[in-house]
């Protein structure tokens, strides 16, 4: 399964908020089969057995942000391809959890 953490900055706006840019670029990949995301406060996390799914992914909200008239956009995209097992975006939240909650690792 492959993670990524993808962060898009859009550079040269009138504004210093951003959520309306990523609001965009998460409604342009929300119909994507192969691609499960999560929406968090710095980034959001995508989820493919594809890499090639999650590189389209990234391609399709930084064109969107594009397409808004930004000129100049920054995109982080931190990817975690792990071939030992078979994690989901949840499993690896729920282990740490359990660690929380226990009194040793």
């Amino acid at each position: 399964m492959i993670h990524a953490e993808i962060s898009i900055y859009p550079l040269g706006t009138d504004s210093t908020s951003i959520s309306i840019y990523i609001a965009r670029a998460i409604e342009v990949i929300s119909d994507f089969k192969d691609v499960k995301y999560k929406l968090t406060p710095m980034g959001t996390v995508l989820e493919s057995d594809k890499i090639e799914k999650i590189f389209e992914a990234s391609k399709t909200m930084t064109d969107a942000v594009h397409r808004m008239g930004v000129k100049r956009v920054e995109v982080i995209l931190k990817i975690d391809s792990r071939s030992d097992k078979n994690q989901t975006i949840d499993s690896k939240v729920d282990v740490v959890n359990k660690y929380l909650k226990s009194e040793s690792p």
